[in-house]
């Protein structure tokens, strides 16, 4: 049966700095390199001989994937990389201090911004220094100004069920490399998870999720790689 191997990018710069990023595309920090290498090792353990890879156009993401195929001696697996795999976009939130905008706006409501299944932050600004508009990696895409994780699925949904579900009903083994919430997007849909709950489920970093699927691409089995720093599944449907 075909299986497919979730995995985060590491610790940013801006994780590093409690900033949200989305889709600034900031680089890994030293961490974010060892678990990315860690993560390598242990789906080289797992002895799956993996078919190919998908990741986002990030720069964290990328990076991630490359030096763990580099220690599982597999970089020469065909990557295919699309922003529909890219971290949700934080909108206003955008570089904030997660810390200074609570301060700002009251922890509720950087709650409800950052745990809500459908309600996006603010829409970011053209005057903002982070522009994605001018980035000509995303020349001739309509891109976003914020989103929630709802709408973040709203964008992943369709990739994955045309370019990512019939590689793997076709029986390949495959890795994706992404972000927090584009996995947790795929987690939901996987894993038929409730709205109000899918905000609580953490993807963590340099820890694989391996997922074993049916010849329909239903999940029968899930487990962390990292048993030590395992953290809890969704229920498997």
């Amino acid at each position: 049966m075909p299986s497919l191997a979730f995995l985060r990018h590491g610790q940013s710069q801006w994780n590093l700095e409690n900033r949200f990023t989305g889709w600034v595309d900031v680089d890994l920090t030293e961490k974010g390199e060892a678990e990315a290498r860690h993560s390598g090792q242990l789906l080289k353990e797992s002895g799956i001989a993996f078919d190919a890879c998908f990741t986002s156009v990030q720069t964290r993401a990328i990076r991630t994937l490359n030096l763990a195929l580099e220690e599982m001696g597999e970089s020469w697996l065909p990557v295919t990389k699309d922003w529909r795999l890219n971290e949700r976009h934080y909108g206003g939130l955008t570089g904030l201090n997660k810390a200074e905008t609570a301060e700002k706006h009251g922890e509720e409501q950087v709650h409800i911004w950052r745990r809500s299944y459908d309600t996006p932050p603010p829409p970011l600004e053209d005057a903002s220094p982070f522009p994605t508009l001018t980035d000509r990696r995303y020349d001739g895409i309509e891109t976003p100004k914020s989103e929630s994780l709802k709408l973040t699925l709203e964008r992943v949904q369709p990739y994955w069920e045309s370019e990512i579900r019939p590689r793997i009903a076709e029986g390949a083994d495959l890795i994706i490399a992404a972000h927090g919430n584009s996995l947790r997007a795929l987690v939901k849909l996987l894993f038929d998870v409730a709205d109000d709950e899918i905000p609580k489920v953490e993807i963590p970093t340099g820890n694989p999720l391996l997922i074993e699927l049916s010849e329909d691409v239903r999940v029968t089995g899930a487990r962390y790689l990292d048993e030590k720093r395992a953290q809890s599944l969704p229920r498997i449907p």
